[in-house]
């Protein structure tokens, strides 16, 4: 799989070779690609009915008229922002039609990429980027006191069944996933708290739900995360460029790598963060 595909220079991949260079890799390796729901898309804005009320149902004789009643939606627009990365590697590599030598490349692309995104997610705001999870008017369970049983994570579970959702991932930070990992479930018991996954051996699980792990969420924080009330927007445009023009004079190359994604928070009340209150 040469990165040369032009005659008079070096161009582009085809749309089916970034699909798997890129986007695949970087929904695979994805924490918040992994807890929400993916939609791709192409268009520039992407809009998700709210239902604000629902209508109402009455108890109607046989035969009778039934009254109708309007459903009341709101909309929350979501518009995909471009998240690029920029690698530079030698005209050699860049040559190579060893499919190991561009997987180097994509690799390096995919890390930074899956890096911005996590971070953009589970972030309040990011600079030129998309709102994250922090920014929600999501529920609280204050652990301020510290976390010694699962009782903070059932209280997350039933928050968010109380507003029609289901929790289905929990994600920590990696320091406090291994405190989390340190907990037995009585004194003096070597039997952890955290329940293993059978189908993913490593992973682990509080109450059936999975545990994940990402550096870009706060130590002491735990996100309770429901798929059908979260959503990751990707633009269909993913692009890779090639190009020798500024790196001319040194015989290397610019492997560019650009993505458009947006997080979308339809039910931000489905979501709740475990965790201290905000000092606001």
């Amino acid at each position: 799989m040469p990165l040369y595909t032009s005659a008079s220079g070096i161009g582009g991949l085809l749309p089916q070779q970034i699909h798997q260079l890129i986007v695949q890799p970087v929904e695979r390796e994805s924490v918040a690609f992994q807890v929400t729901s993916v939609l791709s898309t192409d268009t520039n804005t992407s809009k998700f009915p709210i239902v604000t009320e629902d209508p109402a149902a009455a108890w109607t004789p046989e035969g009778q008229e039934i009254t109708p009643d309007d459903q009341e939606f709101d909309e929350l627009e979501v518009t995909p922002k471009k998240v690029a990365a920029l690698t530079i590697v030698s005209n050699e590599l860049a040559a190579d039609s060893n499919p190991a030598a561009l997987n180097i490349v994509g690799a390096g692309l995919v890390r930074s990429l899956t890096a911005k995104l996590d971070a953009a997610f589970f972030a309040m705001t990011t600079v030129n980027g998309p709102a994250g999870i922090g920014s929600t008017t999501h529920q609280l369970v204050d652990t301020s006191g510290g976390i010694t049983n699962t009782d903070p994570f059932a209280e997350a579970i039933s928050k968010a069944e109380n507003v029609g959702a289901r929790i289905t991932s929990f994600v920590a930070s990696p320091t406090t996933a291994l405190a989390l990992a340190k907990l037995k479930e009585i004194t003096g018991s070597n039997r952890p708290l955290l329940g293993p996954d059978p189908s993913m051996p490593g992973a682990r699980t509080v109450l059936g739900v999975p545990l994940l792990v990402s550096p870009y969420v706060t130590n002491g924080d735990i996100w309770a995360i429901p798929r059908d009330f979260t959503y990751t927007v990707l633009r269909n445009d993913t692009t890779l460029r090639i190009s020798e023009d500024a790196y001319f004079s040194s015989d290397r190359v610019g492997v560019r790598a650009t993505m458009r994604v947006a997080f979308g928070f339809p039910h931000p009340a489905a979501v709740v963060r475990l965790g201290e209150p905000d000092e606001s």
